[in-house]
């Protein structure tokens, strides 16, 4: 994430609730103390659980940590 994108979420997330999804889940994400890179990549991949991410935080887990315990698995390749 650049420093210009990570300003504009910065900006969405103070003050007013976000006008889309993928922004809130970047802006929790963000408030949680993941890195804006990260936090971009997660906001828009569904295949991370947000909740079960920001609930391992809370709990003392740091952010990066939590990404690794909670990353979906790759897909197998059929032979």
């Amino acid at each position: 994430m650049t420093v210009y994108k990570a300003q504009v979420a910065s900006r969405r997330c103070s003050g007013r609730a976000p006008l889309d999804v993928q922004t809130w889940r970047l802006c929790r994400l963000l408030e949680a103390g993941f890195p804006a890179a990260v936090a971009d990549s997660i906001a828009a991949d569904p295949r991370f659980d947000l909740h079960a991410l920001l609930e391992l935080v809370d709990r003392g887990c740091p952010p990066l940590l939590a990404l690794r315990i909670l990353a979906p698995l790759a897909p197998e390749v059929a032979p």
